[in-house]
């Protein structure tokens, strides 16, 4: 169904809250004890790592608000974001569609790398309007919705009232946006905004307490640059294990400034006694920036097909839904999302091409998702982290291609891993293994061509020397640093 003729379709029905009972079964799904449709609190990080949270088994990251919605629903273990940098992660959040059917793969407007052996594909420079996002789906159906925070869907972060590409014409009724800080903010006066967002988080939750709403909550922590209070780093600065690599004391300080506001919102739930009949989601964009903090026990980091860059920290509370204390193993990723709101309320019509798989039986243990694999485009080069390439998984194994390689015939164009028994992607089982390489290579393929992915060409401009190189006049040496993971 395309666009327009899906929105259509929906707002010819005209439903609110009062009108649910009378839903036809286009519309019609999981209500709550009320009778009305679930409130979806959606609250999403930026860069935080997998293994930054407590439910997941840091001792050193304190997030008590995060851990409960955990601890009273269902967190994932093997949770994946949509790509390893913020805007295509973000887009296929949005939409349920792969970054790489939406031509956008990297964040924007991303780096160009003119010397580089290969020349990265022209993405688009924003979100195109045509594509049905999460808010253009409940909207029609009677929810009021926000986004507060960051958005980096556009052309730029120029934002502005009423600019096309922002959230407001991407069905948000309530568009609050703001980026990260620069690096000469002031980190005693709340400079990731994030007291700032959690305020107008609980004005539209205190707006809406009479009708359905879908928050998404966007905050920029703990986006680089790093910066708390001196006051809430000095804790972590003090505490046991400040010294590892693991752990990092001024991120720790943001992330428990994020908890806290976290923890507002669940109280403003309960203050309403809104929190029986409301989703709360909490995840992050991608994996953390490893050179600020080691990812362990994972590899690599944000930016990079290492699991470190793509797997992520998800949790979901539900009551009288979702089990207190479940836990699910099975690989899941932040496309599914889209295609899962849309199972809860009996939306069965979706847009044309969504590419994520509703997780309603993994939240209510009831059944298995029927899915072969979860796949990765980034055809890009990134001053933080690694060279272009793709991923697949399937069961427990992963298969990475390496662009630069594989366009040419070299050697080592793919690593595989099993990622159930080496989470850490440590031994490549790929010449050992050379029936299954094959295998999910030509299954990675295939995926391409069926979402008509944009392939990498010939650089004539190709120069080894600055090829690592993202402007003119870079220092080789910040340019040398980019290539030790390859």
């Amino acid at each position: 169904m395309e666009r327009r003729e899906f929105i259509s379709k929906l707002g010819q029905l005209g439903i609110g809250a009062a009108g649910l009972s009378m839903m036809p079964d286009f519309v019609r799904g999981a209500i709550g004890k009320n009778g009305t449709p679930p409130n979806i609190v959606f609250i999403l990080a930026d860069d935080m790592g997998w293994n930054q949270t407590g439910y997941i088994g840091s001792k050193f990251y304190e997030t008590p608000n995060i851990d409960s919605i955990a601890r009273d629903g269902i967190h994932f273990t093997q949770a994946y974001a949509p790509a390893p940098t913020c805007s295509p992660s973000r887009a296929g959040i949005m939409t349920g569609k792969y970054p790489a059917r939406l031509h956008l793969t990297e964040y924007i407007p991303g780096d160009q790398y003119p010397w580089a052996k290969l020349k990265c594909p022209k993405m688009v420079d924003r979100l195109p309007l045509e594509e049905v996002t999460i808010a253009e789906l409940l909207k029609p159906i009677g929810y009021s919705t926000a986004m507060i925070g960051k958005w980096h869907l556009n052309v730029d972060k120029e934002y502005k009232p009423g600019r096309l590409g922002d959230a407001g014409s991407q069905g948000f009724d309530v568009d609050h946006p703001n980026d990260k800080p620069e690096p000469d903010a002031d980190p005693t006066n709340d400079a990731h905004h994030a007291i700032e967002n959690t305020n107008e988080a609980l004005k539209f939750i205190d707006m809406n307490k009479e009708n359905p709403f879908f928050l998404y909550l966007a905050h920029t922590i703990p986006h680089r640059p790093i910066m708390e209070h001196p006051d809430l780093i000095y804790k972590y600065q003090t505490k046991e294990g400040s010294d590892k690599l693991i752990n990092n004391p001024i991120i720790a300080a943001m992330i428990e400034r994020m908890d806290t506001q976290i923890g507002r919102v669940l109280n403003k739930l309960d203050d309403l006694s809104l929190s029986e009949n409301t989703i709360v989601i909490f995840a992050s964009d991608n994996g953390g920036y490893d050179k600020l903090q080691a990812q362990d026990p994972l590899r690599g980091g944000k930016s990079m097909l290492y699991e470190g860059g793509v797997r992520v920290p998800l949790a979901i509370r539900w009551p009288g839904i979702i089990k207190s204390g479940s836990k699910s193993e099975v690989p899941v990723t932040g496309i599914d999302l889209f295609p899962t709101f849309a199972e809860i309320l009996g939306i069965k019509n979706l847009p044309e091409n969504v590419d994520g798989t509703s997780i309603l039986p993994l939240l209510k243990q009831n059944g298995e998702l029927k899915r072969d694999a979860i796949y990765w485009h980034y055809p890009h080069y990134h001053r933080f982290g690694y060279m272009p390439g793709g991923a697949i998984r399937e069961g427990k194994y992963k298969l990475i291609e390496w662009y630069e390689k594989s366009f040419y015939n070299q050697p080592n164009s793919v690593s595989l891993f099993d990622i159930e028994n080496d989470i850490g992607e440590t031994n490549d089982l790929s010449e050992q293994m050379p029936e299954k390489t094959k295998e999910l290579w030509d299954k990675l393929k295939t995926w391409r061509k069926k979402v008509n992915a944009q392939e990498m060409t010939v650089n004539p401009n190709y120069d080894p020397k600055r090829a690592l190189f993202w402007k003119e006049g870079l220092d080789p040496k910040k340019a040398e640093s980019i290539g030790q993971y390859y």
